[in-house]
């Protein structure tokens, strides 16, 4: 189908035509000859770089064009900017949300397109945000991941919710790896477009003795390495003019890959100079410096660990191909758009707890091997992975190469993901009684797969009965209603049973504790843990023993939970060392932890402590102005004393600090020494911003505001 010929708006149509794209995919124009442009639901399984995107695009300006709106779901931070620049500068208005969860974001609603996590249009449903009922097109990224143990409930949710909240709009749902296409389409109500044509040719081959097996015949790999055949890969594919990512098990892995990878290529490139400065310069750990040496000669690894500027650094040098390896964890193959000429699946078994190593699943493989092949720039697109001996090569082709991706399965019964749907449900008015909560729980994928609701219903009654028993929901006869209490935590966004957790805690405390509250924090469902190891625990009996009346949650009794506690109070101290203004690399070096674990955890306390304010002002009111002040404490990652200084715009922990340790303790200080000793501490060009502020005849900018707060770093590479 041309280009030309597409019923979509015109302005669309030019652009597509003057950035080279003249004829649609086969894909595309299947989705268009189903009717996706007059408003039929759609479920789109076509492999990786086949155009999901544009198929998106198209029907999105066609519903604007018509005064519709429309909202795209993907399931990652990282995602949702890569999509909201995608959509970006073609004629119409993009708004992305991805931020705080209690805030309605009303102005989100002047724009034609919303980009947004799964999660985030949660929270705006259960905030009523007002132009939810306006959007008449939901399209969602990654559908698969209803199957996802994690996300997969409250995904489920959001388009269970959606639907019957605007009946009338239109769904696209988008994936590359479902092995159950069929179930899922029926419970969209929508038609299946299936197709595995890719706009680059895919290899699937199985790497030995020097040879990649294909199907097809043999092709050998020039020996460099005698004891590396990952290495060897990596360096045939660069020696023809391609680039490779290679999916190893773990971080460590990855590591030390990129530094093998690097000493073997060796590349020239002068560009590669700049990159290296631009990590090197802002790095504290020993984990940055090692990426800007690799990066230095063209290679890089990329996992959660690193910071957001240094990947973003490591994904430019990528995509403009100065950088011509990158060795990752699997969450690249899920997240960004990175394709490269040959992807080397490497390790196909991953550690479990308790299991030991496993098999990964041929789902995961087909994601990472969907990134072989760039549109456009690679004649072809290589997936290789690497056998032990002769005997594993048939084995890999029947159990990842020619398998079939895992069936998707909803995740909704299980009893941990209902008590957060059950109260919102019900807090957000879908409904009123025990009758109307079944009836909306039966449109669930869930019940769709089972046909029937037994299971679900013993877990909805169980979540149920927790949340009348903690006071969130009230049934009054043949009632069911929400607390002001219940109605918070779900505004909130937090898990019911973390909700309780916090306010038994409050209420049981005489006096309030930084430490304590963190605690607390850290033992909730909905906090992320650091593994305690067996080194760890003398580190952390000497903090029990030095911080014992701090501490809200004695030792327990139960042998069964002394891991949970150990891993709690791990947690707490890590972010009880960033709040005492230690270093990233003093505590990536004291935890084995990355900076971007440190800015996980900091995330997610952050948006915990700010629960607890809100809980304890209608608890325990005596803690609030204290749980608030630690909250600022832990956004910036400052003591107390440091609270005054950072009500400064562009005041960070490394500058208030500078201020402070100048003996200038507060903004009147600054005012009174006057802008030439601040101008020796900080910088003349810091200094003016601070006196024009001063200046301001509102006085210093409230530091609980948004304004305030939005745009300052947690980190210490902000000043």
């Amino acid at each position: 189908m041309k280009t030309c010929e597409i019923p979509i708006p015109a302005d669309l149509k030019e652009k597509y035509i003057s950035s080279g794209i003249t004829e649609l995919y086969p894909p595309q124009a299947d989705c268009i000859s189903r009717g996706m442009l007059q408003g039929k639901n759609l479920l789109v399984a076509i492999p990786t770089a086949s155009g999901k995107t544009l198929i998106a695009e198209m029907a999105m300006h066609t519903h604007i064009a018509q005064k519709g709106k429309c909202l795209y779901i993907v399931p990652l931070k990282a995602l949702a900017s890569e999509k909201f620049d995608e959509f970006t500068n073609k004629g119409v208005r993009v708004g992305i949300a991805t931020g705080d969860f209690d805030r309605r974001d009303d102005l989100l609603g002047k724009n034609d397109i919303i980009v947004a996590t799964s999660e985030k249009v949660d929270s705006l449903l259960r905030n009523s945000a007002r132009w939810i009922q306006d959007i008449t097109l939901l399209v969602v990224d990654e559908v698969h991941l209803v199957d996802s143990e994690n996300r997969g409930p409250t995904l489920e949710m959001v388009i269970a919710k959606m639907c019957y909240r605007n009946p009338g709009m239109q769904v696209i749902g988008l994936s590359a790896t479902i092995g159950n296409p069929k179930t899922l389409a029926g419970w969209l109500e929508a038609e299946l477009v299936t197709s595995t044509w890719r706009p680059v040719d895919l290899r699937q081959g199985v790497f030995c003795n020097d040879r990649i097996h294909f199907r097809e015949g043999e092709r050998r790999v020039k020996a460099v390495s005698k004891n590396y055949d990952d290495i060897n890969l990596c360096l045939d594919t660069i020696a023809e003019g391609g680039q490779c990512l290679v999916f190893v098990s773990s971080r460590r892995n990855a590591e030390a890959f990129a530094k093998r990878a690097a000493g073997a290529i060796k590349s020239g490139e002068p560009e590669l100079k700049s990159y290296a400065e631009r990590i090197s310069g802002g790095a504290e750990t020993e984990m940055a410096k090692t990426l800007a040496l690799c990066v230095g000669q063209g290679a890089a690894f990329h996992h959660a660990g690193l910071s957001r500027a240094e990947r973003a650094v490591v994904e430019e040098g990528f995509r403009k191909g100065y950088i011509k390896c990158i060795s990752s964890t699997p969450t690249l193959a899920a997240g960004l758009n990175l394709p490269a000429r040959r992807v080397i699946i490497r390790d196909y078994l991953r550690f479990s707890a308790g299991e030991g190593m496993q098999p990964i699943p041929v789902s995961e493989y087909h994601q990472m091997a969907g990134r072989a092949g760039r549109p456009r720039l690679d004649p072809y697109g290589e997936a290789v992975l690497i056998a032990k001996d002769e005997r594993q090569v048939e084995e890999l082709f029947e159990c990842y190469i020619e398998a079939p991706a895992e069936e998707v399965h909803s995740k909704i019964a299980e009893p941990s993901a209902l008590y957060t749907h059950v109260l919102s449900i019900i807090a957000s008015g879908f409904a009123g009684t025990r009758g109307e909560l079944a009836s909306f729980m039966n449109r669930s994928f869930y019940v769709h797969e089972h046909r029937q609701g037994r299971l679900m219903q013993r877990a909805v009654d169980a979540a149920l009965k927790f949340l009348i028993d903690a006071e969130m929901v009230l049934e009054l006869g043949e009632h069911l209603g929400s607390t002001e209490f219940g109605s918070l935590v779900s505004r909130l966004y937090i898990d019911p049973r973390s909700a309780a957790m916090i306010i038994r805690a409050l209420r049981e405390q005489e006096n309030y504790a930084d430490l304590g509250l963190l605690q607390t924090i850290c033992s909730t469902p909905d906090m992320p843990k650091l593994y305690a190891r067996n080194a760890d625990q003398p580190a952390i009996d000497r903090m029990i023993e030095a911080h014992e009346t701090e501490l809200w949650s004695p030792y327990p009794s139960d042998e069964e939970e002394i891991e949970e506690y150990y891993r709690a109070l791990k947690t707490a101290m890590l972010l009880s060392d960033w709040t005492d203004e230690l270093t990233d690399a003093k505590i990536c070096e004291r935890y084995s932890v990355g900076p971007g674990d440190i800015y996980g955890m900091v995330e997610s306390v952050n948006w915990l402590l700010h629960a607890s304010a809100e809980l304890s002002r209608m608890f325990v009111p005596a803690f609030h102005p204290a749980i608030r002040d630690y909250e600022i404490c832990m956004k910036n990652g400052i003591r107390r004393e440091l609270l005054p200084l950072v009500k400064l715009r562009g005041i960070g922990r490394v500058r208030a600090r500078r201020l402070f340790n100048n003996s200038l303790t507060t903004p009147d200080a600054v005012r009174a020494a006057g802008i030439e000793a601040v101008t020796k501490i900080l910088g003349r060009g810091i200094a003016e911003q601070i006196f024009t502020q001063l200046q301001n005849a509102k006085g210093v900018p409230d530091p609980t505001s948004q304004d305030n707060m939005a745009g300052q770093s947690t980190f210490s590479q902000f000043r």
